[in-house]
């Protein structure tokens, strides 16, 4: 007897606790959504579900069954459902740029890796086995 007591025990403490975590993640969920909703303006840069970026020339909050209009390239202007807008994106932080006695100048050479060939290298090389043939 004692046992069955204590497998119902547990099976109550997992029942609870998967109730309160679904409740948690159930308000989370529904707290993001608003928070796309509000951010969700025309002129708002945007990542869709197919991984286009874009941004939004117009959009119903109210009606979610109207496409949403996203411009992906200048003068290319998409319909898409409203779900298929899957988050704002924020614009990042400006990276200042570094002072010019900091920076190291190189040259095309340098950053080709040992044992590849530059550009007019193969250029060359290619005439040499064009004059050749």
């Amino acid at each position: 007897m004692p046992m069955e007591f204590l497998l119902f025990g547990l099976l109550a403490v997992l029942l609870v606790f998967m109730i309160f975590n679904t409740r948690k993640r159930t308000k989370q969920m529904k707290a993001e959504q608003e928070e796309k909703a509000t951010k969700t303006v025309p002129g708002a840069k945007v990542l869709l579900q197919g991984g286009i970026y874009g941004t939004i020339v117009a959009y119903d909050p109210e009606d979610l069954d109207t496409p949403a209009l996203v411009e992906i390239a200048p003068g290319t202007i998409i319909d898409v459902h409203s779900q298929a807008i899957l988050r704002v994106v924020e614009p990042k932080d400006v990276v200042v740029d570094a002072p010019s006695d900091e920076i190291e100048e190189h040259t095309a050479e340098e950053s080709i890796a040992p044992g590849v060939e530059t550009p007019e290298e193969t250029r060359a090389r290619l005439e040499r086995d064009a004059d050749d043939k």
